[in-house]
């Protein structure tokens, strides 16, 4: 087993990103990363289903087989172009 060494600062702010990420550890936090980035391929989606993702997911399913309100593709859509044209005048592009 290898070891990195973090200042105090990074280490806090990798903490505070594995919790919100859903991991238990800063040390799974930090090799899903490097492992990422090892094995990173156009095809390969797995290091964006972190577990607090996909219990995200399965809320989300849960709601709709329970009768939540979905949504057309022409709405999802019509929602992304208005965010999208909002950032840019927030951002003057």
């Amino acid at each position: 087993m290898h070891q990195i060494q973090l200042s105090d600062q990074l280490y806090q702010q990798a903490k505070q990103r594995a919790t919100e990420a859903g991991f238990q550890s800063v040390d799974e936090y930090i090799a899903d990363i490097v492992e990422s980035d090892v094995s990173a391929s156009v095809a390969n989606f797995d290091h964006f289903f972190t577990p607090e993702v996909v219990s995200h997911l399965n809320q989300i399913h849960a709601e709709v087989l329970e009768g939540a309100r979905v949504f057309s593709q022409e709405e999802v859509d019509e929602f992304f172009r208005q965010k999208s044209q909002a950032w840019r005048e927030a951002h003057g592009n």
